[in-house]
């Protein structure tokens, strides 16, 4: 693969009409951008990212915990022990992922899959009665299921330490505990992948500029829509014209979709979120586990700060992340500006976020006592996971920051939502995306559902393509054992999982 910092930078020819501009140079843009050249190779087509580099924000690998998420191992999609409905929709999900990207590799596009995924079996891990009951419960509802069969359940120390030793060694064995372990899981470089298929996209003829922040979005009366950008460098400004517009921006979706003004995003807000993780980089700690292990969340935790000890392979070369540790910043992006979150504040929005501030006092907690943790406090939750760590082996690395979405709503006057949405407006010439996980793990999904709600007009031309290329949109992977065995298998040989 290419590497994305090489990415070539083209130039457009100011106030030209385009087919699509995608903003945002991260692993949303770049999965649109692909799919969009499969299916219309003729349309013109421009990434504007504002970062010298592609995938320089969360979609970067260190900005990320890797975790291809299919609905295994993430306790707080399932809080009822007896409803799987998310998990495996999740699921559904990611094997939509699985065949796009095995399609992009049987066409020679994605041509090294181990630069982006690799195996990494998924487990869960509980400590104590109540929580090993729970997760006791999680397994005998999942194993029913055709995509969750191959899931094992122990509480037996002894099985614990063959699936992770780092989680036994040193540990007191009379405390309750119990895991569960699928070995076909992830781990994604979701940065290597984002520059792969960005690398997809050029050799079609699609121009990606870097250095070049959208800062203007306007709908003309013509329809089109007129994209004002800033050159980060020369400071100079342009415009363009295009027919379609993605908002890909991450943390900046939200105040770009304003500026847009559709009134879809009326009275939305975010909250940011950043994060912080321990890893380690020693080859013999390293080589002692393989897998990437979750648990249960704090009391007054947000979903997206569940404990995990992660195997992680960037560039070919094995590290352990764990963590998160939540951080606060008013920046919405980890290289964005300390204004930003003032930016998004509009008359509407402003009581629906003091009311998720007033619901959401433990989270108001968690997130202070999180703020004053002392880096000894910080490794003591490691130790929970792997009694033996030695502070020596492990440094702090900031990780990537996320806007999670703050809602109106007709009862509580705000909420705040875990999860991705896409929106669209304008007749569908414009879409976005806000939130956060499992958005990347998904993204190829995501696209669909936007292809279908932007391109009505489209379906028919473009439904053979994209039928073969992501059989599951016709067909679910999970109808029954038999399907779902062969459609993982498939995809796993063709990935280099098998």
């Amino acid at each position: 693969m290419e590497p994305a910092h090489t990415t070539a930078v083209k130039s457009v020819v100011p106030g030209e009409v385009l087919d699509v501009v995608l903003i945002g140079g991260g692993i949303m843009s770049a999965t649109l951008g692909a799919m969009l050249t499969k299916l219309q190779p003729d349309w013109s087509m421009v990434m504007f990212e504002r970062l010298g580099e592609i995938a320089g924000e969360s979609s970067n690998a260190w900005n990320n915990a890797g975790t291809g998420h299919s609905g295994l191992i993430e306790l707080n999609y399932m809080p009822d022990p007896e409803n799987p409905a998310k998990p495996e929709q999740i699921a559904r999900l990611f094997q939509l992922s699985r065949q796009f990207w095995s399609a992009l590799v049987e066409d020679g596009d994605l041509t090294d899959p181990a630069a982006f995924v690799n195996p990494a079996p998924h487990m869960d891990v509980v400590f104590g009665d109540r929580d090993v009951a729970y997760l006791r419960r999680r397994y005998e509802t999942l194993r029913s299921l055709p995509l969750f069969s191959a899931m094992n359940y122990t509480e037996d120390p002894d099985v614990i330490a063959e699936w992770a030793p780092l989680l036994m060694a040193g540990r007191d064995r009379t405390e309750p505990m119990a895991a569960t372990r699928y070995e076909a899981g992830t781990d994604i470089d979701f940065g290597s992948l984002t520059g792969s298929l960005v690398k997809t996209m050029t050799d079609a003829g699609a121009q990606v500029l870097l250095g070049r922040e959208v800062t203007g979005l306007r709908r003309d009366p013509d329809g089109l829509w007129t994209v004002t950008v800033r050159d980060r460098n020369t400071k100079r400004r342009f415009t363009v014209r295009s027919r379609f517009v993605f908002v890909g921006a991450g943390g900046y979706a939200l105040k770009l979709l304003q500026k847009a003004r559709i009134p879809e995003v009326r009275g939305y807000a975010v909250f940011p979120f950043g994060g912080q993780f321990l890893r380690t980089d020693n080859p013999d700690v390293v080589g002692r586990h393989d897998a990437k292990v979750y648990s249960q969340a704090e009391l007054g935790a947000p979903p997206m700060s569940v404990p995990h000890l992660d195997k992680r392979v960037v560039d070919g070369n094995g590290s352990l992340l764990f963590g998160p540790y939540a951080t606060f910043s008013t920046r919405l992006l980890k290289h964005g500006r300390l204004i930003d979150l003032f930016t998004t504040l509009r008359l509407r929005n402003i009581a629906v976020l003091l009311a998720v501030g007033v619901q959401n006092l433990p989270l108001v907690r968690y997130l202070i006592g999180q703020l004053l943790a002392t880096r000894r406090r910080k490794f003591a939750e490691l130790q929970r996971f792997y009694p033996d760590a030695d502070p020596a082996d492990w440094y702090l690395v900031q990780a990537g920051q996320r806007a999670q979405l703050v809602k109106p709503d007709p009862h509580k006057v705000g909420i705040l939502t875990f999860g991705t949405e896409l929106v669209t407006g304008a007749g569908g010439t414009i879409a976005g995306l806000l939130g956060a996980s499992p958005g990347a793990s998904t993204a190829p999904a995501i696209m669909v559902d936007l292809l279908a709600q932007c391109f009505p007009d489209r379906k028919v031309q473009w439904e053979p393509a994209l039928r073969k290329m992501i059989p599951g949109v016709e067909a679910p992977v999970d109808v029954d054992q038999h399907t779902a065995d062969d459609h993982l298998a498939r995809t796993a040989q063709i990935l280099g999982l098998a």
